[in-house]
């Protein structure tokens, strides 16, 4: 009996350090069992994140490859810079139109639309004696400087009118005239074609 007793002992012993085992490896099993569930709800998690940075680089991919007049922000401002300059220079264009009217309307009653001479000279043949005529017997025409006259316009008055003078001869004519300076209602000499 003692055999049988000591196997039953060691029996028991055997059942309760297996089932004591049992219990460990379950707790263990338990333990991985949780771990394992971590970490496929993190990877899933991850998987989630991943799938949205996906759809996010492809949307700013799309935006980067559209050409920059579907950019709404950019082009808008754009077009309102682009509209601003357009108005500025029509604005100039039309003072700038305002400002030669104005010059052209006071021309035409400065000098009934030439460059600022008599557009028919006084002419008059006179034989003068006067020392500052080109000559006692010479022919010659008088005409009274205007505003605005230079000698190449009245030479060409006077061309014009069929009288043949250059602005060399006018000069020539006027001993002491200077053709930069000329002096508003001083008269000078016109020498007529046959003079020589």
């Amino acid at each position: 009996m003692r055999k049988i007793s000591l196997w039953l002992f060691i029996l028991t012993f055997t059942v309760c350090a297996a089932r004591g085992q049992d219990a460990a490896t379950q707790q263990q099993l338990d333990k991985l069992s949780g771990q394992i569930q971590d970490i496929l709800e993190t990877q899933a998690a991850q998987t989630k994140r991943l799938d949205a940075l996906e759809m996010e680089i492809g949307d700013l991919s799309d935006k980067l490859n559209q050409p920059a007049a579907a950019n709404d922000s950019a082009s808008a401002e754009d077009l309102k810079k682009l509209a601003a300059q357009v108005q500025e220079i029509d604005k100039k264009r039309q003072d700038d139109n305002e400002q030669i009217l104005k010059a052209i309307a006071q021309l035409g009653k400065t000098g009934g639309g030439s460059t600022g001479h008599k557009s028919s000279p006084a002419v008059s043949t006179t034989t003068s004696t006067d020392t500052s005529a080109p000559g006692a017997d010479t022919p010659h025409y008088e005409y009274t400087i205007a505003a605005g006259d230079t000698i190449s316009a009245i030479a060409k008055a006077y061309r014009a009118q069929g009288v043949k003078v250059t602005s060399a001869q006018i000069l020539a004519a006027n001993p002491g005239l200077n053709a930069n300076s000329l002096i508003v209602g001083k008269k000078i000499f016109i020498p007529a074609p046959d003079a020589k």
